[in-house]
């Protein structure tokens, strides 16, 4: 969806270049660096995600706890077992067959439990995950305008679909881990204590070792984690860039450097992703190195036991048990550092996500915000100064006055500021100084929503989504009837193609129209604005893209849909707005110049010198 339009008829309005270098000059250029948060924020921010969801969390947790004792519990029943083994040809079947059937029943037992919780624990990872995802969709529907400008719609893309995936699979895994890990450490131990309390304490003094080893190698490899999903980031920035630009890529033979561009950042990812990766492989050999040396230890313990009664009496059977505890107990251990990679990675995108949640929205209408309707479409710049960046003023002291049904023409170079002004009239920026009214009103006093449903705006780069042309006309009107979606695009001379498609109105359209023609897509993005019947109209190149026939037909057609209502024309085409009952010729933030076309052609100024250039240039 685009993230400029309104639910009214208000479209997507593309600043001019200059406008964009000031947006990036006061945010830093985009989200390059990776976001700091600390590990003990992101952890937790993700429980209180998880919060909403006690239910599962506690299930859960009870299958764990069911699964992890049924399990401890089968080395005792092997351990029994073994006991019954007197020798060869002298096994005491009678009581062997009934603990057979005993460990049956436990192993079913911890399968259908560890089922269980793997469910339990893949629905909750997933539920939190589709919250969040929600939660950050909606975040950046109320971020304002300039959050947007300012970041790489592919790394916000990154954001919500990458990180957000990224974040589930390290709460699968590591919930799975903290569960199961948690309730064997404990089980384990206790049941260690209660076989051999010497020899548990050794498996008890060791331990901190491998957790030392792991901590040491986590912290070092989380840093290289968190700089490769920022750069990932930057991947998904570029790619989007690049895909989306595809035409103008391949015109300008740009593709060779698109690609080295692409290659620079792809290396910086591999080599990021490389040491994370190498370094949290350290991990899971370091702590299993560490645990096969306490498996050795009770091992040799363990026969000394058995033969000499020291440091406790155990059986062979008994010794076997307590082996198969202090591999379960350390087992836990070398499963975090085997899933580390996922969880780290994790981490890294939550602080992501949650960095994106955290930025400050656009600061929502005041609680006595009016809601207005039958606009008599009065509009005033009061001394009205703006800038992108504070030390680079863009606009000053801009005055205009238009009565209701009055047709003003925006004029002049590149970068002049002419869309910031209808940047400033939909309110998608505020202004530092001065005002802007409406019918009186000054619009920060009105609902967003009612402002912008008052505007309707066709743009010089056409805007369709994917679906059939009667939605994309009626995206800003959604309960329109088809007789009046067919009366627009003929009133916007668009009826004649579309009767040509295969399925008419119904005709499903790719994103940004497909195989249509630029001025087809700009036909159905006029016929679209023509559908909502707004109090103001506001038209930036609207017409740059179609044939001069379809432009004049247009043109009248634009005539008669301005009628009685406010006009703004953005205009390079001197041609198209001589009809205007003022012409505003701005230069370097300012209005230099305003009147009628004849008026500005007397005065021999600015204004003039462009006419003379395109007649000009017209001639030649």
């Amino acid at each position: 969806m685009n993230p400029y339009a309104s639910t009214g008829s208000v479209s997507t309005v593309t600043a001019s270049a200059a406008d964009r270098d000031h947006r990036d000059d006061a945010n830093g250029g985009g989200p390059g660096g990776a976001p700091e948060m600390p590990t003990g924020e992101v952890t937790r921010r993700l429980i209180a995600c998880i919060r909403p969801h006690l239910a599962a969390f506690v299930l859960s947790f009870l299958s764990a706890l069911i699964s992890v004792a049924l399990q401890l519990y089968v080395p005792i029943l092997i351990g029994r077992g073994i006991d019954l083994i007197i020798a060869a040809g002298h096994v005491a079947f009678t009581e062997l067959w009934p603990l057979l059937v005993e460990l049956a029943a436990v192993v079913a037992g911890a399968a259908l439990t560890q089922w269980a919780q793997g469910y339990l624990i893949s629905r909750l990872a997933y539920v939190t995950v589709r919250d969040l995802r929600v939660q950050v969709s909606e975040k950046i529907s109320r971020m304002p305008i300039s959050f947007i400008d300012a970041h790489p719609h592919g790394d916000l893309i990154s954001r919500v679909v990458n990180d957000v995936d990224l974040v589930g699979d390290g709460l699968l895994q590591g919930l799975t881990q903290l569960f199961t890990g948690v309730v064997t450490i404990v089980g384990t131990l206790i049941f260690m204590l209660s076989l051999s309390v010497s020899m548990a304490v050794v498996v008890v003094l060791v331990t901190p070792l491998s957790i030392a080893a792991a901590s040491a190698i986590a912290r070092f490899s989380n840093r290289s984690f968190t700089a490769q999903q920022s750069i990932l980031g930057q991947v998904g920035g570029h790619i989007e860039e690049y895909v989306g630009n595809q035409r103008l890529v391949s015109a300008l033979a740009y593709g060779g450097r698109a690609e080295e561009a692409f290659d620079n950042l792809n290396r910086a990812l591999y080599t990021a992703g490389e040491r994370a990766q190498f370094l949290s492989s350290l991990s899971n050999p370091g702590t299993r190195f560490i645990n096969n040396i306490i498996y050795a230890v009770v091992a040799v313990i363990g026969c000394l036991a058995v033969i000499t009664g020291w440091p406790s009496t155990l059986t062979v059977g008994g010794v076997q048990v307590f082996l198969s505890y202090a591999n379960q107990y350390t087992k836990p251990f070398n499963e975090v550092t085997s899933v580390i990679v996922q969880i780290q990675t994790a981490v890294a995108s939550a602080a992501r996500v949650f960095s994106l949640l955290d930025e400050t929205e656009e600061r929502p209408d005041a609680a006595d915000a009016l809601a207005i309707r039958d606009l008599q479409g009065a509009v005033r710049f009061d001394r009205v100064a703006f800038s992108y960046v504070k030390d680079r003023p863009l606009l000053t002291d801009i005055e205009i006055s238009a009565a209701p049904g009055a047709r003003y023409a925006l004029v002049g170079p590149t970068g002049c500021g002419k869309t910031t002004l209808i940047n400033l009239l939909l309110r998608f920026y505020d202004v530092d100084a001065g005002a802007v009214t409406l019918d009186g009103y000054d619009i920060r006093s009105l609902t967003r929503e009612s402002l912008r449903r008052s505007f309707g705006m066709v743009l010089q780069d056409s805007w369709l989504f994917e679906g059939t042309i009667h939605d994309n006309i009626a995206y800003g009107k959604p309960d329109a009837t088809r007789e009046q979606v067919v009366e627009a695009t003929r009133r916007a001379h668009a009826d004649g193609f579309i009767e040509t498609l295969p399925d008419g109105y119904d005709t499903l359209v790719a994103e940004d129209g497909g195989s249509l023609s630029q001025g087809q897509r700009q036909l159905l993005c006029i016929a679209r604005v023509m559908l909502t019947d707004p109090a103001i109209l506001l038209l930036d190149e609207a017409t740059s893209s179609i044939d001069t026939r379809t432009e004049a037909q247009v043109q009248a057609a634009f005539d008669e849909l301005m009628r009685g209502r406010t006009s703004f024309v953005v205009a390079h085409r001197l041609s198209t707005i001589q009809g205007a009952d003022c012409i505003l010729v701005m230069r370097d933030g300012a209005i230099i110049e305003r009147g009628t076309h004849q008026d500005l052609l007397e005065q021999h100024g600015f204004y003039a010198s462009l006419y003379e250039a395109q007649f000009a240039g017209s001639e030649s």
